[in-house]
């Protein structure tokens, strides 16, 4: 079965992808490619695999990727159908934490093997709050993620279930409810 997370930046998707896992076994993080520059901490292979755009495309070229989409201007990011052979190979529930036209367009992919969320901030006064609180993006970047969310909060009625991030306890109980609904 398929777990399908997309919200927009800032929202706290990862947040509770990865407490997700913290709690089930039987769940596994699907890596993702991008050709974004690494944020933070963030590692090779962990967080995404870092590729060149040229790279990018020839995987496009190979019919490498499940779906993939150029999110920001010259920026891809793209779902590999290996990283889902490799998981699936373990036994393991894949975990996506994609973008929320690449949860579309995996939904419409994997149908009703996949659960789709859609996690929501409380408010996109809230997200901008957060967005700079992260200190990973300049003024620019932030407003342009921010000009992105509201545009992909109106997508919210394409996912299954949507969580909204206002109390990060809530949150983690709902996610955990619906997960093992779903899954169990």
């Amino acid at each position: 079965m398929i777990l399908i997370f997309s919200a927009p930046s800032g929202a706290g998707k990862s947040t509770l992808v990865n407490y997700l896992l913290s709690q089930r076994s039987d769940l596994e993080f699907s890596v993702s490619c991008t050709t974004r520059a690494p944020r933070g901490h963030e590692q090779h292979g962990c967080e995404y695999y870092f590729i060149s755009n040229e790279e990018f495309l020839q995987r496009v070229r190979n019919d490498e990727f499940v779906e993939y989409e150029n999110v920001y201007a010259g920026t891809y990011y793209g779902t590999l159908k290996s990283e889902i052979e490799r998981i699936e190979s373990k036994g393991h529930h894949v975990v996506f934490d994609v973008d929320v036209k690449g949860g579309i367009n995996l939904k419409k992919y994997f149908g009703d093997n996949a659960l789709s969320i859609f996690v929501a901030p409380p408010s996109v006064d809230e997200l901008r709050k957060r967005l700079i609180g992260r200190a990973t993006d300049s003024a620019e970047k932030i407003e342009e993620r921010v000009a992105k969310a509201e545009v992909e909060l109106l997508d919210q009625p394409k996912f299954d279930v949507t969580i909204v991030n206002d109390d990060l306890d809530k949150a983690k109980l709902q996610l955990i409810q619906t997960v093992s609904a779903f899954l169990d």
